[in-house]
């Protein structure tokens, strides 16, 4: 009976040694992840925008409101990506215009990784894209490094740089910035002498030029943006490439108190990451070592009766 004992002792401390690192190294990882069900809204404001107002047929200076609404497809979910789906609106809070801008996409990712997947209709507006970089979180373990991020509005990926160290609300994260260059979005036609076109009747073709820079304030632990900010200008221009027209041009910012829910949710990833690559792991081993040394005494004990 006593040789099972001291069998049963070391036997118990030697699994918890071994479970310390395996937990610590890679089940924190696996544990943590983006949510298959994942439900959100974040509001960002825009002060002084400039858009090309089709009700108006002209160019409006108001401040918006802009609402994005996030929803997990549960059912193509898996052990490793989630797909979310994103609708976003523009309210112009000043000129009483709702619904100035609608826009959707479909997003599928790595959920520990955060990395673009290519499957289940990705799509921006309805039209397939391929995703590349890094679609709505960095990976765990974020490094100041340049990463590639998915910009929606161009429908492709561009780094995104390490910039500084900073603080949001009292949580240490790292800042990234993407530029995204010139960049032609869209092709369609508009009325001449809308854009101020004289000598030409009827529609003419233009393009739509996009280019923008974005800011990620960003927990380097659990890889969750927790502030962002978009500096997005987009114009119109005529095919011999002279600038028409304003299309929108915004700097967007996430209210207080979206960053303040971002926030909250980081903070509470991060303790859990903590909780599980650090603090259990560090028990775990403490006690096997421990059930180790008592097995073993208890071994001699017996041999000297």
């Amino acid at each position: 009976m006593g040789r099972i004992s001291t069998l049963v002792l070391i036997g118990f401390g030697a699994f918890f040694i071994a479970l310390a690192p395996l937990l610590k190294f890679w089940a924190a990882e696996q544990i943590i992840s983006a949510p298959a069900d994942q439900f959100g809204i974040s509001r960002l404001e825009a002060k002084g925008a400039q858009y090309f107002s089709l009700q108006d047929l002209k160019v409006l200076t108001g401040d918006l409101d802009i609402i994005v609404t996030t929803r997990g497809d549960v059912k193509e979910a898996n052990s490793d990506r989630v797909v979310w789906d994103e609708a976003t609106v523009v309210n112009d809070v000043t000129n009483s215009r709702p619904q100035i801008d609608i826009s959707e996409r479909r997003s599928a990712f790595n959920r520990y990784t955060g990395a673009g997947v290519n499957c289940c209709g990705t799509s921006i507006e309805k039209a397939p894209v391929t995703l590349e970089g890094q679609i709505y979180k960095f990976p765990f373990g974020v490094e100041k490094k340049t990463y590639k991020v998915f910009n929606a509005t161009a429908g492709k990926a561009f780094d995104a740089t390490f910039v500084r160290e900073d603080n949001v609300n009292g949580l240490p994260v790292y800042v990234f910035e993407q530029n995204v260059p010139p960049t032609k979005t869209e092709t369609r036609t508009a009325p001449a002498n809308v854009l101020g076109i004289t000598g030409t009747t009827g529609d003419v073709q233009v393009d739509r030029w996009y280019d923008g820079k974005t800011t990620f304030w960003v927990e380097p632990v659990t890889g969750a943006p927790v502030r962002q900010e978009l500096q997005r200008h987009e114009v119109l221009k005529t095919q011999d490439g002279v600038e028409r027209t304003a299309a929108f041009i915004a700097t967007a910012k996430m209210t207080e108190q979206t960053v303040n829910d971002l926030v909250k949710n980081a903070e509470d990833g991060k303790s859990t990451v903590n909780l599980l690559r650090n603090i259990i792991p560090l028990v775990l081993l403490i006690l096997g070592v421990v059930l180790v040394v008592a097995g073993v005494l208890l071994g001699r004990g017996r041999r000297t009766e």
